[in-house]
């Protein structure tokens, strides 16, 4: 599969250079991460969280640990993790479990933990288990601009 049709587009639609990361197939980010030979701390990896209003991406560095607490007062809503239905109908081109933390390709709001915020370059899963997509930094900030940048989470 390599990178799903709906984040290419968006992507190349943005003008963003991107290359990609094969690896072994994983289960998680941090797994991911490992397999890529990659620092951890520069793998974006996304929870998806549902509340009252819809859904949204929490986008934290793949050593570390959403505070569901903590994002639950950022966010002034209550939230839940979603379910791989919720998230199987949201992410329809991608695999479970790996979500890119790009949520404007699927009109998702994204809030970016702000540990992630100023990575000169970072990786994230592009749909599959096999493949990362890797961005400057820069390009990275401008993906996710129009996201909410807060403190929500801690190493695992």
């Amino acid at each position: 599969m390599t990178i799903s049709n709906r984040l290419r587009t968006y992507i190349d639609g943005e003008g963003i250079s991107y290359d990609t990361v094969p690896h072994h197939r994983t289960a998680t980010s941090s797994q991911s991460a490992q397999a890529a030979h990659i620092p951890g701390s520069r793998m974006a990896k996304t929870v998806v969280v549902h509340h009252e209003m819809g859904y949204a991406l929490a986008v934290v560095p793949s050593t570390h640990r959403v505070e569901l607490g903590t994002l639950q007062d950022v966010m002034d809503k209550r939230l839940g993790l979603a379910s791989e239905g919720e998230v199987g109908v949201l992410f329809d081109d991608c695999d479970i479990g790996a979500i890119p933390p790009i949520g404007a390709a699927y009109k998702v709001p994204v809030i970016l933990d702000e540990s992630l915020d100023d990575a000169a370059d970072v990786y994230f899963e592009g749909g599959d288990h096999k493949t990362l997509v890797h961005v400057s930094g820069s390009d990275f900030r401008n993906l996710m601009r129009g996201a909410q940048v807060a403190r929500f989470s801690h190493p695992a």
